[in-house]
């Protein structure tokens, strides 16, 4: 929910919707902090169960929101209220999130001795892994011109989080497209997450973008600007070319499968896909001097928009008291 209002807001600032944008930022700040507080209050009370999604292969993936979240909040707070100390809170915090999650769960899994197959076990869910590291590596990159006697080594921290972040992606999703193609697929396996194929693709068209624009502050980046730019452009072609395949595999299972399409907190892992190829393609259009690209997010973020809405709506139903 975090991630999703965080980068519909953006895209609504850098659009020129900036009163949008700074509304849905004071909500993303109720949201956010009313999240952590329900999460240590589940960890407080049901330990047992929070350390049983930790070793879940399904579930402990979900865990990695909180880094970007955190990241996304921390744009919000840089790009729209401009509280530049706020929005370094929110990177170091970023950072120790992803530090911890990523060497606890990743260990968790690999060395635990019961693990499901692989059908049962992958999902798009995991490339919120990929969603964590990128967002770091984003909000480093935006940080680093504002703190000139630290860019270099914010600019090359953000690059090696971008680079690394960008190898986990080539390593599960080779796991999901095997396993869409592979095994038999029921509408039950495409769950809203399924959209964070294209998601995690987006954030890295964005960190990419973001580096490129921050080049002159880095050595680094300076000298590998090419191929920079050419890796950007690559994910952007990646995240677009999943968006034709994604929405024929929503028709096979609404309308050919008939399955059933009402409200599920897992639906904030499709909206936030799309406010951020909004954002990462604004951003792309500045990196590659491109500016005829424009015209895709001026449209695609009353796409973003409204999906926002309609989750949100589909989340105060489900709230409501059942009658009888």
């Amino acid at each position: 929910m975090t991630m999703a209002t965080g980068i519909v807001s953006i895209a609504s600032h850098l659009l020129g919707l900036g009163p949008l944008g700074l509304a849905l930022y004071l909500l993303n700040l109720v949201f956010y902090f009313t999240l952590w507080g329900l999460t240590i209050t589940r960890i407080a009370r049901h330990r047992e169960r929070v350390i049983a999604d930790l070793f879940d292969h399904g579930r402990s993936v979900g865990f990695f929101t909180m880094v970007a979240a955190t990241c996304v909040l921390g744009s919000q707070s840089l790009l729209i209220a401009h509280i530049h100390a706020l929005a370094v809170v929110f990177w170091f915090a970023g950072l120790a999130l992803w530090a911890v999650l990523t060497y606890t769960i990743i260990t968790i899994l690999m060395v635990k001795a019961e693990k499901p197959t692989l059908a049962a076990g992958i999902n798009g869910g995991w490339l919120v892994i990929v969603v964590a590291s990128h967002s770091v590596a984003v909000l480093g990159a935006q940080l680093a011109p504002r703190l000139p006697e630290h860019a270099p080594h914010m600019l090359l921290l953000s690059l090696t989080m971008w680079l690394g972040g960008s190898m986990l992606y080539i390593w599960i999703i080779s796991l999901i497209f095997y396993r869409y193609t592979f095994f038999t697929l029921s509408p039950n396996d495409l769950a809203p997450p399924y959209w964070i194929n294209m998601g995690a693709a987006a954030i890295a068209t964005l960190a990419g973008s973001t580096l490129v624009a921050s080049a002159s502050h880095s050595p680094v980046l300076s000298q590998i600007l090419p191929f920079v730019r050419g890796l950007t452009l690559w994910w952007w072609a990646t995240a677009t070319w999943w968006i034709p395949m994604l929405l024929i595999l929503g028709i096979w299972r609404h309308v050919f499968r008939r399955f059933p399409l009402r409200y599920d907190p897992l639906y904030w892992g499709a909206v936030f896909p799309m406010g951020m190829y909004t954002v990462c393609t604004i951003r792309l259009s500045q990196a590659i001097d491109a500016p005829y690209l424009i015209a895709i997010p001026r449209v695609f973020v009353f796409v973003a928009l409204t999906a926002w809405t309609l989750t949100l709506i589909g989340l105060g139903r489900s709230l409501l008291p059942r009658r009888g």
